[in-house]
């Protein structure tokens, strides 16, 4: 017998009344039917080694099974205690590596449906769990991603912040979707805040405010984020937003150059690799390549490629620490980054008449009005809307692609004032290229 609770008693101590009587039914049952009677006396007597066989199949016919449940198989799953259940599925959410591994978990059973949207769950789903993508957007990524929010889950509310801003134009409560995660010390969340006040995205370019860029950027690379260290460097070597200071912001840069190398020799594709070129040390030439003539330089890079084709091999990585001749590969996009990129590929790769992506491919981030990106100034093709996202194209694929021209001029003359080139116009980045102020 099984209670309330799940708990389950034998059935010869509470329900000794019953099994006499079913007892009696069955003794009246054969005496009337005699033949059943005969069969199953037949059966036992005709069982070879003699009585103890005999009495032993008696004994186990007489024993009642023991049900676990009631009818119908059921287990004990529904006796587990609901605190229990709930951090399993903290634990399944906080780990999948996809949307569909979380969803195929409340599909499993109504209890996991009911107490996998519990609030505790959902603030613990990490960025694999809430990455949509931009083909399968719809209500009910948007109401999924709005109840991970309202849980408290900051890689929720950034995302979704993200998504509302840039994609579906909704600025203000995007803003504050990603101002809620930056209070919760989300240090991307913290870096597109700065990258928004940087540009004045979403107003005009009298609302940019630098000094609150810069400061979103300093407590991002405090927290760790490696863009942002980027960006700071940048903002401090150029005086961009603070006052200049040349030797603080090449720290910054190299800061971030090592974090992400860090980051890629622990990743365990990149394991195999690093320990081959960890064994020989051909991974860092500490040598600068700045101080070779250019003919010295590019000999030298044929004789590495020579050595180290793997390592100099085109599309396998971006020169991090270029300085010293160190390549890793690229980093891996965030879940909202790869959704915007995903985004407006599918609408015709702009955000609409006069506007631009940013160039750098792992970005996304669109313009809300015309020429609010800075863009190259040796050649005008490409257009950026940080400093750390043209410092890593620059090294992705701008480097061998910027051909110099004497003079560029944008068609579309927008009345918006931002193709003055203000006081930041023609700034310096990373190994010689030039962003300018469009």
């Amino acid at each position: 017998m099984r209670t309330r609770r799940g708990m389950c008693y034998s059935e010869s101590d509470l329900c000794s009344e019953k099994m006499r009587a079913a007892a009696a039914a069955a003794a009246a049952k054969a005496a009337a039917g005699g033949v059943v009677g005969v069969r199953r006396r037949r059966r036992v007597d005709s069982i070879p080694g003699g009585g103890e066989d005999a009495a032993l199949l008696r004994r186990k016919r007489r024993r009642c099974p023991p049900r676990v449940g009631g009818g119908g198989g059921d287990d004990l799953f529904d006796a587990l205690p609901d605190d229990l259940v709930l951090s399993v599925l903290c634990r399944v959410a906080g780990s999948a590596s996809s949307p569909a591994d979380l969803v195929n978990v409340l599909l499993t059973c109504r209890r996991f449906k009911s107490l996998g949207l519990h609030s505790m769950v959902l603030s613990k789903a990490s960025s694999n769990a809430l990455a949509v993508r931009a083909h399968g957007w719809c209500d009910s990524a948007h109401r999924f991603l709005k109840l991970c929010a309202d849980a408290g889950n900051v890689e929720a509310s950034y995302t979704l912040g993200m998504i509302r801003f840039y994609c579906l134009q909704s600025r203000g409560s995007g803003a504050s979707l990603m101002a809620k995660a930056a209070i919760g010390s989300h240090a991307p969340a913290l870096y597109s805040l700065a990258v928004i006040q940087f540009n004045g995205s979403g107003g005009s370019k009298n609302d940019k405010d630098l000094r609150a860029g810069v400061a979103l950027c300093a407590r991002a690379a405090f927290l760790g984020h490696v863009d942002a260290m980027r960006e700071l460097g940048h903002c401090l070597q150029d005086g961009y937003g603070v006052r200049q200071n040349v030797a603080e912001g090449r720290r910054f840069l190299v800061q971030a150059n090592a974090r992400e190398l860090a980051a890629v020799l622990s990743s365990p594709s990149a394991a195999a690799a690093a320990a081959s070129l960890l064994s020989t040390r051909a991974w860092l030439a500490w040598s600068s390549p700045h101080a070779q003539p250019p003919q010295q330089q590019q000999q030298q890079q044929q004789q590495n490629h020579q050595q180290h084709p793997l390592r100099h091999a085109a599309g396998t990585g971006c020169p991090l620490l270029s300085d010293f001749g160190c390549n890793v590969p690229a980093p891996e996009a965030h879940p909202a980054n790869r959704f915007m990129a995903e985004w407006f590929a599918a609408r015709g790769g702009s955000a609409g008449p006069g506007l631009r992506l940013c160039s750098h491919v792992g970005c996304g981030r669109p313009e809300t009005r015309k020429h609010e990106f800075r863009r190259c100034s040796v050649c005008g093709a490409v257009n950026y809307c940080s400093r750390a996202c043209q410092a890593l194209d620059w090294k992705l694929r701008h480097k061998a692609e910027c051909t110099p021209v004497e003079r560029w001029v944008d068609d579309d003359v927008d009345g918006d004032g931002d193709g003055d080139g203000g006081e930041h116009d023609g700034v310096a980045g990373l190994n010689g290229d030039v962003m300018e102020e469009s």
